[in-house]
């Protein structure tokens, strides 16, 4: 807060990280600790807790809040994080603090969620100790039917906290360099595990992070102290198949395709096989009926059922701009809104319409103007045509030539993570967009006559690429070269005026060559 008001950084981003921490912070230390203790100094004449925690239990409920706004919490801190080099060196310092015990800030923001059932279980413990007819039996179990209430506000945000703390983990496993820390990635299962290599008999140990929607395939690193594995190849849950193979050689084999890259692996032993098999099946599985739940979502709510069905939100972090004017969201002047009739996300202009909503027992709920124009029968007014940015990256990506995240910059701007995408309709054209879930593309690039480079530049990232016409530069950088090379092949078609067909997960020119060349090459 002290650098906040030096004008480093916004004073509101402070705020909104930390919530109500100082009114929980307060209320400890003035009275449930001093009240505790006090108690203690005097047990001998009154061995008792119930009255004291049934008058201030009721305050735990302030907790709700803390809870409610961890996610948004964890999102902004990254975002920050990310974006601003002053705010990242402040919390570092501060991490490196001796009374910060080495741990991140994200495992200090955990503490208070998990403090309430931590409370109800001690409660819990302590009334089984004590007497049915002690004095203190009746004010105690008041106290655990508060606590109790005032715990399910944090069961949720439990697993969530219990998933994160995991993710940071593993974060620091890899040498906090991979960007895994989420709300929306969920932890799996993890394990070692041996890489058939495509171009000798050789097998080399592996380990693998699975979660929700992603793979990272990692090799072993023999470091003291340091990060004990580095991310090979980063492989996404959608596309990706899986199934069980026999090798005379080498037994428990199974292989894993995704569009990214295919691995062929062994298992320690056949059980071990079939766990990740089901591991891997069920997770794909889960991905898809979410994935079709989320498409049916995107899709306007039939007029029929509007306001009259709770409809299904679309998540904060898979947009950047308002899903009905198109400005780009910040944490200040234009925050994230839902319609409670679509569950879009919108701005506060947007959403400034309210109506009573059927589903919410005729309630007045803050909704988009479409939605209003349709439940108050006022007829919409027609609106400009779409202009040639803003079409859905959601209505592209499942017909696309090739698309993913990539490393972007352009002239001297600093380098930043866009979804790229070359859809099967425009397949001459590189479509920029923000996030994956975005309506409005920042740019395009009409791939028609560029000329492509791939050879290394000092200033440039890893697995770099540039476009070039006349002045203009754009550089990009894939996570590996493995996929930058199916960037490039892709690019080198359009360039020329053909339409580039859709690299395969997996080839026997492309991409399996280039894999046992990789491994080759890296593991020799």
């Amino acid at each position: 807060m002290e650098e906040a008001l030096k004008g480093t950084f916004p004073v509101d981003v402070v705020k909104n990280i930390f919530s109500n921490i100082s009114s929980i912070n307060t209320f400890h230390n003035q009275f449930l600790l001093p009240d505790l203790e006090k108690r203690m100094g005097e047990w001998e004449s009154t061995p008792r807790l119930g009255d004291i925690l049934q008058k201030l239990t009721p305050f735990l409920k302030m907790y709700a809040e803390y809870v409610k706004n961890f996610d948004k919490a964890m999102e902004l801190l990254k975002q920050w994080t990310d974006r601003s080099p002053q705010f990242k060196a402040i919390i570092q310092d501060i991490q490196s603090q001796e009374a910060c015990g080495c741990l991140t800030l994200q495992h200090h923001m955990l503490e208070p969620v998990q403090r309430v059932p931590r409370y109800e279980m001690l409660l819990k413990d302590y009334l089984k100790k004590l007497p049915q007819d002690d004095p203190d039996h009746r004010d105690a179990e008041k106290s655990l039917n508060i606590i109790a209430m005032a715990a399910t506000h944090s069961n949720s945000a439990i697993r969530k906290s219990e998933n994160l703390k995991k993710l940071l983990e593993i974060y620091e496993m890899l040498g906090e360099e991979e960007d895994i820390v989420n709300a929306s990635n969920e932890f799996i299962k993890e394990g070692h595990i041996l890489k058939l290599a495509a171009r000798n008999t050789s097998a080399m140990e592996r380990y693998l992070f699975l979660f929700n929607n992603m793979l990272l395939y990692c090799v072993p690193k023999f470091s003291l102290g340091g990060p004990k594995y580095t991310v090979r190849t980063r492989i996404g849950i959608e596309g990706m198949k899986v199934l069980g193979t026999t090798n005379e050689d080498y037994p428990h084999t199974f292989q894993v395709s995704g569009k990214e890259r295919t691995l062929e692996l062994q298992a320690s032993s056949e059980q071990d096989k079939d766990n990740w098999i089901k591991a891997f099946r069920k997770t794909i599985e889960i991905f898809h009926q979410k994935n079709e739940t989320f498409k049916s979502a995107s899709k306007d709510v039939l007029t029929a059922e509007l306001g009259k069905r709770a409809p299904r939100w679309i998540r904060d972090n898979e947009v950047t701009m308002c899903m009905k004017c198109k400005e780009s969201f910040n944490a200040l002047t234009r925050r994230r809104h839902h319609c409670r009739a679509c569950g879009y996300v919108v701005c506060w202009k947007c959403s400034d319409n309210k109506v009573a909503l059927e589903y919410d027992s005729n309630k007045i709920n803050k909704v988009c103007k479409d939605c209003y124009s349709i439940l108050t029968g006022e007829e919409k007014a027609e609106g400009k045509k779409k202009g040639i940015l803003e079409i859905e990256a959601a209505q592209f990506s499942g017909s696309s030539i090739m698309c993913g995240f990539l490393q972007y910059c352009e002239k001297n701007k600093p380098w930043g993570k866009v979804w790229c995408l070359i859809p099967e309709k425009e397949a001459l054209v590189l479509y920029l967009y923000g996030a994956p879930q975005d309506v409005k593309a920042q740019s395009t690039i009409p791939l028609l006559g560029y000329s492509v480079e791939d050879s290394p530049r000092p200033a440039d990232l890893p697995a770099s690429f540039r476009l070039s016409q006349s002045k203009s530069v754009h550089s990009f950088a894939a996570e590996s070269d493995e996929l930058k090379q199916r960037w490039l092949k892709v690019i080198r078609v359009a360039v020329t005026g053909e339409v580039p067909e859709c690299p395969p997960p997996n080839d026997a020119t492309g991409t399996m060559a280039m894999d046992g060349a990789q491994e080759t090459s890296s593991d020799s």
